[in-house]
C-alpha cells in the first residue's frame, strides 16, 4: 500500500509538470561555493557526488532555482542544496549553509 502511495504521488507530481524533489523526501547534497554571478543567476559549486545524476565530486555552475538565493550564499560558504535538472539545466533549487 505504502508502494501504491509513492508510485500515485510520483504520477500527479509528474502529471503537473513539477520537478520530483518539489515533493520528494531528497537528501541535500553537501559543496561549497566559489563563485556568485548575480548578472546570470548562477553560482559555482565544489560538491560531492550526486547519486541520482550518477555524477562524481567536481565543481560546476549551477542555476539558481531563485535568484533571491545569491544574496544569501557568498563564495568559500560551506552549504546544502537540492540538485535538479528543471528544463535541461542543472539547477540548485534549494540552497541552505551548512551547520558548522
Amino acid at each position: 500500500m505504502k508502494n501504491a502511495l509513492k508510485v500515485a504521488a510520483a504520477a500527479t507530481i509528474l502529471a503537473l509538470g513539477l520537478p520530483m524533489s518539489t515533493f520528494a523526501d531528497e537528501a541535500m547534497t553537501k559543496g561549497e561555493v566559489t563563485k556568485v554571478d548575480m548578472d546570470t543567476g548562477k553560482l559555482t559549486i565544489k560538491h560531492e557526488p550526486i547519486k541520482k545524476f550518477d555524477m562524481d565530486s567536481m565543481t560546476m555552475v549551477w542555476r539558481a532555482g531563485d535568484p533571491a538565493m545569491l544574496k544569501e550564499v557568498k563564495p568559500g560558504d560551506k552549504i546544502l542544496f537540492h540538485a535538479d535538472k528543471v528544463n535541461g539545466q542543472f539547477t540548485a533549487s534549494k540552497i541552505e549553509k551548512a551547520k558548522k
